[in-house]
């Protein structure tokens, strides 16, 4: 897979830090599975998120130190909208995204992610959490209008699905852990245009 990738990393001249991010990330996936603080896991997407985007950005030639910043604020909140879609899935593989200064401050135990219908302790965290997603998305959204082409497309696409999963976490009254709520597909669409219009 390494030698196959040697071409494109040639021909776009990309750095090996996004790559070294994406292992580090896995290596640190098999050591740490609780997260103290908010920074310890924006550290975290730094690694296992951020390269993503900074890699398209270079694949495409549109790499700015911007454009960069813009992306991380995606990244990292996309990271956050999956962990908090999947907080039931991750507990069962002993995993616990949700930043444990923060638990503390709203008065949720481990044990309170392990029934079936979140209490409102864990539904008032989870909606603290959400929150920063979504001023992390807004943040980042701006990126959308400074490309075009199918890279417009494939941006909007990222930050409308974020935004309708927010949507969808909010219309279960951030109760996730039955299962991760979904958007419906008419949702996204609407998010699309949303934020292909700069109006998100």
């Amino acid at each position: 897979l390494l030698r196959r990738l040697r071409p494109t990393v040639r021909r776009r001249s990309l750095t090996p830090e996004p790559f070294l991010g994406l292992i580090a990330a896995n290596r640190q996936d098999q050591l740490v599975t609780r997260y103290e603080t908010y920074d310890d896991l924006l550290a975290y997407c730094e690694l296992s998120a951020n390269p993503v985007g900074r890699l398209v950005l270079a694949v495409t030639g549109t790499s700015t130190p911007e454009r960069i910043r813009l992306s991380d604020a995606i990244c990292t909140a996309l990271q956050i909208v999956e962990h908090l879609q999947d907080v039931a899935e991750d507990l069962g593989r002993d995993r616990i995204y949700l930043p444990a200064a923060d638990m503390k401050r709203f008065h949720v135990q481990e044990a309170d992610l392990a029934v079936k219908t979140a209490g409102a302790s864990v539904r008032a965290l989870v909606a603290y959490e959400a929150q920063r997603a979504r001023e992390l998305l807004n943040e980042g959204a701006p990126l959308v209008g400074s490309v075009h082409g199918r890279l417009k497309l494939l941006l909007a696409g990222f930050v409308a699905g974020g935004r309708a999963a927010l949507r969808a976490i909010s219309a279960a009254e951030h109760d996730v852990l039955p299962g991760p709520p979904k958007p419906g597909k008419l949702q996204l669409l609407r998010e699309v245009g949303v934020t292909l219009r700069g109006e998100g």
